[in-house]
């Protein structure tokens, strides 16, 4: 035979308490997925704002980009400065010799073909030059996408990113300034992953079109 303590009010009210918070587990388990997740982005935010950049990393692209970069460096008279598939060299050194850069800190790579390789073609030379954390230099429009790619890629390596956008209303490609679709983001941080894990991008599995 049961107590009345068994059908108390107070008993009611703990029961209630549990069921919902065995409730709230089994709806949401991912939570205790997230956390921590959310834990170490927060304290490698805090890591990588007091951290200073040891290199200017540009992806081609636009111009203007490297334009913006010229006058950066001038900022920044001690960082070596890599551009990843940018404009024709000539026309990249007269860029940086009219704003007073000393071209020895460029660092020229044309193996890219995509936002992807960007950053995989050069992440080991960046590696093998000591580099841990760069000023990564896009237009703001892209700046989504190379950023997770470059979070996976570089992170890889143990290279932080601190990110410079170029503002869109300077790029003389008007048509290029629409934000990105999400799926472009999701697509290329998917290839991110599958060269972390194979040492291949993916690209010619099938057509990728990165504009």
């Amino acid at each position: 035979m049961r107590s009345r303590s068994e059908f108390s009010p107070e008993s009611k009210s703990v029961s209630r308490q549990r069921s919902t918070k065995q409730g709230r587990s089994r709806r949401f388990p991912w939570l205790w997925v997230a956390l921590p997740l959310v834990i170490w982005f927060g304290v490698r935010a805090v890591q990588i704002h007091f951290e200073q950049p040891d290199a200017i990393l540009v992806l081609g692209g636009s111009k203007d980009r490297e334009q913006f970069t010229a006058k950066f460096a001038r900022q920044h008279p001690d960082l070596p400065i890599w551009i990843s598939s940018g404009t024709p060299r000539e026309y990249t050194e007269w860029v940086f010799s009219e704003a007073g850069v000393d071209l020895d800190r460029l660092n020229l790579d044309y193996q890219a073909v995509d936002t992807v390789t960007n950053f995989t073609t050069i992440v080991d030379q960046l590696q093998q030059r000591g580099v841990h954390s760069v000023y990564l230099v896009t237009s703001d429009y892209h700046m989504q996408r190379a950023r997770v790619i470059g979070e996976i890629v570089l992170g890889s390596r143990g290279i932080h990113l601190k990110t410079i956008s170029v503002p869109s209303a300077t790029e003389s490609d008007s048509s290029a300034t629409k934000p990105e679709p999400f799926v472009k983001v999701l697509r290329d941080g998917g290839r991110a992953i599958l060269w972390v894990t194979t040492g291949h991008t993916g690209s010619t599995l099938a057509h990728w079109k990165d504009e």
